[in-house]
């Protein structure tokens, strides 16, 4: 430790003042607190791959649609809570265009990024049916979800999906829907943070269980379009977006601006419910809102609570941005494919070190390439493994945070790491793999 990249004292200080009682239960916001710090006292670059921010410019056409928008004076109005028309009409038809599947306008509601989309789900459809008390994650998975689910009193159970591919999957949630406490069950496609996509047979055998046990399955497309194994990009043509939203009606998914446009900063994302569950009632939500409606409920009761509607520009640059694909004005797929081509680089440097890839497969494809990949090296749990790359120079979260049961691994972001920066990577996982030799 006398040699490492970072001044082993000053990071040693910084691990002790911090007072976490485990780097492996750390959150993300807790370690990019603390490599912060580590950069101020020390002058170090690190090489920052704990947090799943944007690392490309935002789409232009959003920017000027709402600059065009706050010169039209909207700043002054409150817009509608279920959403100005343009946005519901252009997401519906990039749903059509991209998915190949019919959602009525009305029922593609914005909200203020795809995380308030998630609480207002579980607000709503959680508490539909006063027998189903609990919510089913489908791990690992993005660890506020938990947090949202602790702050409504709502209980939850999960499950690491890493054994459970294919086939095998049947059994295991069938297991957890069997016992009628199950409302709804969360997962996302591809997945955060493992990468790895469900197939058109796993995602049928959920829509199937759903259908057969009565619950609504939240489907998380954060990252959509994003599996670049196939070319998603062309609006009306095959291959779409895979979805449960092709096995059953009981679904609403979870869209963001956030990674496919670059647009994280104005917080704005939608719910896309099914047609069919959107009409229906359940008398299990007059407990907690004026309608037993599963879409007023959601809308006039849930979301208004939290916000009273989404930013108004920032629907109309969405809106701008989503017809923008749909005329095939804008290939966003092709934007992002930098996500790919980083991780494919960057995944060689580290199993060129000594590391291996945690989550390394879909059933029987290798896991794709993309905004994320999971890391393991010999010897090291997670929070082991995670607390001495702080030493290099490098950060990452652990795997244990997200639910997954393989705790020797990390979360590896590539959004944050330029090309010009592989080479300091590579030199610092020399140094690591040199300093912890691989027997």
């Amino acid at each position: 430790m006398d040699n490492t990249p970072v001044n082993a004292g000053i990071v040693s200080e910084l691990i002790g003042e911090a007072g976490l009682p485990s780097l492996g239960r750390a959150n993300i916001r807790e370690i990019v607190r603390l490599v912060n710090r580590i950069e101020k006292a020390t002058g170090v670059e690190f090489i920052r791959m704990e947090m799943g921010v944007p690392g490309l410019e935002p789409c232009r056409i959003g920017i000027d649609a709402e600059i065009d928008a706050l010169n039209r004076g909207v700043a002054s109005a409150y817009p509608m809570i279920e959403g100005v028309d343009e946005l519901k009409s252009e997401a519906s038809r990039f749903i059509k265009k991209f998915m190949n599947i019919e959602v009525l306008p009305r029922n593609c509601v914005p909200a203020t990024g795809s995380l308030q989309a998630s609480m207002a789900a579980f607000m709503t459809a959680g508490r539909a049916d006063e027998k189903k008390d609990t919510v089913l994650l489908i791990d690992p998975g993005f660890p506020v979800h938990k947090q949202q689910l602790r702050t409504l009193g709502i209980n939850y159970e999960c499950f690491d999906v890493y054994n459970y591919r294919g086939d095998r999957l049947e059994e295991k949630l069938e297991s957890f829907l069997r016992a009628g406490n199950i409302s709804c069950v969360l997962y996302s496609n591809p997945n955060n943070p493992s990468w790895i996509c469900f197939s058109e047979k796993e995602l049928q055998i959920i829509g199937n269980l759903a259908d057969k046990y009565d619950a609504i399955v939240l489907e998380d497309l954060a990252y959509f379009g994003m599996d670049f194994r196939k070319d998603l990009s062309v609006p009306g043509e095959p291959p779409y977006q895979v979805s449960v939203a092709n096995y059953t009606s009981n679904y609403i998914i979870l869209f963001s601006s956030s990674k496919i446009f670059s647009y994280a900063g104005q917080r704005t994302g939608l719910l896309i419910i099914s047609d069919k569950l959107a009409g229906r009632s359940y008398s299990g939500l007059k407990r907690f809102f004026a309608s037993d409606k599963l879409d007023y409920a959601l809308v006039y009761g849930s979301l208004y609570s939290m916000s009273a509607g989404t930013n108004h520009s920032s629907q109309l640059g969405l809106a701008a941005m989503l017809r923008a694909c749909s005329d095939g004005e804008y290939d966003f797929v092709e934007k992002v494919r930098e996500y790919g081509e980083r991780a494919a680089i960057m995944k060689r440097i580290f199993l060129g070190n000594g590391f291996r890839i945690v989550y390394d497969m879909d059933e029987d494809l290798p896991v794709g390439d993309g905004f994320y990949f999971t890391i393991a090296y010999p010897g090291f749990s997670g929070g082991e493994l995670l607390e001495k790359l702080l030493y290099y120079g490098i950060s990452a979260i652990s795997l244990e945070i997200t639910g997954s049961q393989q705790k020797d691994g990390l979360r590896a972001c590539v959004s944050q790491i330029s090309r010009d920066r592989f080479p300091v990577l590579e030199e610092r996982l020399k140094i690591f793999h040199a300093d912890y030799p691989v027997n």
